[in-house]
């Protein structure tokens, strides 16, 4: 083989490895606080899935002989509620709550605000000063009394929970969208469908949509750690998920009116929100840091 023909070779391989140092997984597993995020985010989403075999009792059958047991007595890891409730097995099932909301307000909201934003910033004129100024006006309400209004309009339940929050969300998801279909929707390669003769939903959502998906990716999973925290308030104050089903946030208020007497009921959810929305947080960081061209280290 000639000197030429290795030069080529070698240069191919050296491509080759580049390429795949710097793909999406390999730039998300250097970044060490990303990884340990993403190890809880797994780690809840199996206990969520697996609740059922995971949790060592039912998770609604009370026990009133057992009140206010402290974490290992009777066999009971976390101890129990007021009602005498394994609290582990209800962390365990109120994982999955709190996770399914989450997931499902931000899918809504994402839903809902990427059409619009899409609407908003291609059509532009008129079209986009309605919607904006709609979604000003839902600005205008802070995120978790808008959720509040909703909830109270719409009622508890775990669908209306997930509305609430998906509605609430839509504002912010429109603005990012429509920022941006505003800087592509004007890129050449924009230029060059629109010459071929393409139509305009297909510049939309065959061409301009793909080429906005990073912010909303990583605006999106910073909104589920955002999202669990909406729905722990939500159910704090009782209009959210409602007993006596399992989530984070009733297991909180329960916890709030023994606080002297059983501290472990809030402490022990309270430690639960906290580690699910850090891994969420941390993970959206990383997802920026490698989807975002200007934070490249």
């Amino acid at each position: 083989m000639s000197k030429s023909s290795l030069d080529i070779k070698n240069q191919e391989e050296m491509l080759k490895k580049e390429r795949t140092a710097n793909n999406a997984w390999n730039k998300l597993k250097r970044n060490k606080t990303a990884m340990i995020g993403l190890v809880i985010v797994v780690i809840m989403t199996l206990m969520a899935i697996f609740s059922p075999i995971l949790a060592p009792y039912d998770p609604n059958e009370m026990s009133l002989g057992n009140i206010h047991l402290k974490p290992g007595e009777k066999g009971h890891i976390f101890g129990t509620d007021e009602f005498g409730r394994d609290l582990l097995s209800r962390i365990i099932y109120g994982s999955r709550i709190s996770i399914i909301v989450a997931v499902g307000g931000t899918i809504v909201g994402g839903l809902i605000g990427i059409f619009l934003g899409l609407i908003s910033g291609f059509k532009g004129g008129i079209v986009d000063s309605i919607i904006m100024r709609f979604m000003d006006g839902m600005f205008a309400f802070p995120f978790v009394l808008l959720s509040i209004v909703l909830m109270t309009v719409l009622g508890n339940g775990l669908r209306n929970v997930i509305l609430a929050i998906g509605i609430a969300n839509v504002p912010r998801y429109a603005r990012i969208v429509r920022g941006q279909v505003h800087i592509v929707k004007n890129e050449e390669y924009c230029n060059a469908v629109r010459a071929l003769g393409a139509s305009s939903n297909r510049l939309l959502f065959m061409h301009i949509l793909p080429n906005i998906m990073s912010p909303i990716i990583v605006y999106a999973t910073l909104n589920i750690a955002g999202a669990i925290i909406s729905e722990a308030a939500l159910s704090f104050l009782g209009l959210g998920i409602t007993p006596p089903t399992a989530s984070w946030g009733n297991i909180l208020r329960a916890g709030k009116d023994s606080l002297i007497t059983a501290p472990h009921i809030a402490t022990i959810s309270g430690i639960f929100i906290l580690l699910t929305v850090l891994g969420f947080n941390l993970l959206g960081d990383g997802i920026r840091d490698v989807l975002d061209p200007k934070m490249k280290r």
